[in-house]
């Protein structure tokens, strides 16, 4: 079993120096706890291979107490930086490429930020790679000043010829979000392309996308097996990000929609569905719980409901409506099975419990993914069919 000799300090991996099955047993373990209460918890999905998972890291870069240039990851609960040299949960293909830009960086003798004094260039550098071969960079400053950067991204391609695009992102804040809100794309077309579900997506640096791809899929086909989808269910998912599930379960059923408050998710959403080619796909950028409210309240057919919230799990509008609405089925798709459990006190009132199903997307942290099938109980309201004239729905129920 491999051990990495930071594990003491970075703080990245709560269950370092504990072998994979043990892991396995213990995430096992907290699932029961939390949801054996709705029904019977299925055997977690491992993963095939526990290290080199993630598809996506960002290094901060800083100085320590004699000067000298440091790059590694934040500390946990700190903007302390521990010196890294490479991640064993990281593509190794990242590993590379972060070892090349960092001596990049010092022989150019590029200034990095220096967070005391607020000032300096480099703040981060994020890294980004996909089942293609394709990989990003992202060379995050203070101020929209990069010295050398011609010589930074010939550099960069020199030596790594499989980055396909860089990215120069301003962050001029004083934050602990890594990426700004401006982009400027020194070389290649500003994205990189993955394939997930036999499906093809466009990655940008603000894109969310799951850090573990065979998990991933994995844990989407469990959710579309569970919904027993056809080809006449209109199906809507709620925190869609960047269409991912929308456009995976799109090929399945008549109509699918997805619903993100974030705009440039949406923005990346419907050239994801132009690639794909999924005309039966809608994306509304819009709050889950409003736009759902608004469905329930004009009494529309919906067949299934496909749920994705972040950590803090759902919330009452959204989950009032949807028990308004009163779909068929809901997959839930949680991050977190504390908030899960929360959720899940309040759904039960109108459905059954089918399926949970532990998903481990990220070993050697706490983490765990789960997916629950919801069947509703009984409908007592009167629907009718989602057949939007303009394709501006909104519009049409305000």
């Amino acid at each position: 079993m491999k051990k990495c000799p930071l594990h003491e300090f970075c703080g990245g991996c709560d269950y370092q120096g504990i072998p994979y099955p043990q892991q396995l047993k213990m995430k096992q373990e907290r699932v029961n706890s939390l949801l054996s209460e709705f029904g019977k918890v299925s055997s977690i999905i491992a993963c095939e291979d526990p290290y080199n998972y993630r598809n996506k890291a960002q290094f901060s870069f800083g100085y320590d107490e004699k000067g000298k240039i440091i790059s590694g990851y934040n500390m946990s609960g700190s903007h302390r930086i521990v010196p890294v040299d490479e991640c064993m949960l990281v593509n190794e293909g990242i590993n590379k490429i972060y070892s090349s830009v960092k001596r990049i960086i010092i022989s150019n003798h590029i200034s990095v930020y220096d967070e005391r004094r607020s000032k300096g260039c480099l703040r981060h550098v994020l890294i980004r790679s996909t089942s293609l071969g394709e990989y990003m960079v992202v060379l995050v400053t203070a101020s929209a000043f990069l010295m050398k950067k011609e010589k930074i991204v010939n550099d960069i391609l020199k030596y790594n010829p499989e980055v396909k695009t860089i990215i120069h992102n301003i962050n001029e804040g004083k934050t602990s979000a890594v990426l700004g809100k401006r982009n400027i794309i020194l070389y290649g077309k500003g994205y990189i392309t993955d394939e997930l579900c036999g499906m093809r997506f466009r990655i940008s640096p603000s894109s969310f996308y799951q850090v573990n791809r065979i998990q991933t899929s994995i844990l989407y086909e469990k959710a579309i097996e569970a919904a027993e989808m056809n080809k006449y269910d209109t199906l809507i998912d709620a925190y869609c990000g960047t269409g991912t599930i929308t456009l995976s379960a799109s090929g399945y059923v008549k109509k699918a929609i997805g619903i993100e408050a974030n705009h440039f998710a949406v923005k990346d959403a419907e050239i994801n569905k132009k690639i794909n080619d999924a005309g039966n796909c809608e994306f509304v950028c819009e709050d889950a719980g409003r736009y759902v409210d608004l469905l329930a309240k004009r009494k529309t057919h919906i067949d299934i409901v496909i749920m994705d919230p972040p950590r803090g799990g759902s919330d009452e509008r959204f989950l009032s409506s949807v028990m308004k609405m009163g779909p068929e089925k809901i997959i839930y798709i949680s991050c977190n099975p504390v908030t899960l459990k929360r959720d899940l006190h309040v759904l039960k009132k109108h459905y059954d419990i089918s399926i949970i199903q532990p998903v481990d997307m990220f070993p050697f942290t706490e983490h765990v993914e789960t997916v629950c099938c919801l069947y509703h109980q009984k409908k007592d309201f009167i629907s009718v069919p989602y057949e939007p004239e303009n394709g501006d729905y909104l519009k049409q129920l305000k």
